[in-house]
């Protein structure tokens, strides 16, 4: 099925500062989910439920985005703007308005989302509640609604009011937004041209006065990967089979699980779940524990790795445990 109206945005341009130091070297976009970039899962789930036309906002490592999905096999007609400057999660919508058609609905999703969500089943809701916006929402424990905007709706599903990372006792729910939105194309009346602007504090709160902010309920997985800690979880979620996409093939071993890209030696040791990447080159006796290993990294003879994150194009000389390892960091523990 092709939804040959149906257009998407991916929000790309952020710095990703919460990701440091692994996003010194690569745009958030392209941080690797069990080797493979978060921008392709994204992009292959629009193009699986027929959603063949994206733009993406570029503006930190725009060339390293633009290069990898010019000409790509994703499905995925790649279109882009490059931003001088930052404009804001809504600005950033604004410089895209010439893409989508007038009075047509279209999809806007986060770079750091990554989810199982039905987004045409969300797009349905959208349609039949004739609303400007419709956020996908996802219930958290009651104790991690600070680290998130939380919504407060109606027995309808409109919200009534947002909360930006309340504390624990002044959360009013624990539904949170994350930033899976589906918009009519009059959302562009609500969002001025060349001005930073920003969806939670400039454009939701003129749309919540005239009650065009609808929700839709996401059951299915869905985690922001925007911090270390989280981008980890990401991954053992995978393993765990909470989170699906088409990955390289989980190999068991006596004491752990790896997905890996390169070819791994047979006395190698694995506890714990890791990921290997591309091209890496592993020597003898090497144990390797719940870690992240990138691509074309060389592991020297006998070494241990646990709870690590290793970059590109690395060498692993000594043995190391709870750091990331990368040109941009030295010693960086986690």
């Amino acid at each position: 099925m092709e939804n040959k109206k149906l257009k998407a945005m991916i929000m790309s341009a952020g710095m990703g500062s919460r990701l440091e130091p692994l996003t010194l070297q690569v745009p958030k976009p392209l941080v690797k989910i069990c080797n493979k970039p978060v921008m392709d899962i994204l992009f292959e789930n629009l193009a699986n439920i027929g959603i063949k036309d994206v733009i993406c906002n570029t503006y930190y490592l725009a060339e390293q985005i633009i290069n990898r999905y010019q000409n790509n096999n994703l499905g995925i007609n790649f279109n882009y703007i490059k931003e001088e400057e930052l404009s804001g999660t809504a600005g950033g919508l604004k410089k895209c308005q010439f893409f989508f058609n007038k009075g047509e609905d279209f999809v806007v999703l986060s770079a750091d989302g990554l989810t199982n969500a039905d987004i045409l089943k969300c797009i349905q809701i959208h349609k039949s509640s004739n609303a400007i916006a419709t956020i996908g929402v996802k219930e958290v424990k009651h104790e991690e609604v600070s680290n998130y905007g939380v919504v407060v709706t109606d027995d309808k599903g409109f919200i009534t009011e947002f909360q930006e990372k309340p504390s624990v006792n002044e959360a009013k729910s624990n539904c949170i937004n994350t930033g899976i939105y589906i918009f009519n194309y009059k959302i562009f009346d609500y969002i001025p041209e060349n001005t930073f602007c920003d969806f939670a504090k400039n454009v939701f709160p003129k749309l919540l006065l005239e009650k065009q902010i609808n929700t839709f309920k996401i059951n299915d997985y869905w985690n922001d990967i925007g911090t270390i800690e989280q981008y980890k979880i990401s991954i053992q979620d995978v393993f765990n089979q909470k989170c699906k996409f088409e990955h390289d093939d989980i190999i068991q071993t006596e004491n752990g699980q790896y997905i890996s890209s390169s070819n791994i030696p047979k006395d190698t040791k694995f506890i714990g779940n890791s990921t290997i990447g591309a091209n890496c080159k592993i020597g003898s006796s090497v144990t390797i524990e719940n870690s992240i290993i990138w691509d074309n990294v060389t592991i020297q003879d006998n070494i241990y790795i646990k709870n690590c994150i290793i970059a590109s194009d690395e060498i692993v000389s000594q043995n190391i445990s709870n750091q990331i390892k990368g040109k941009s960091c030295i010693n960086c523990s986690i």
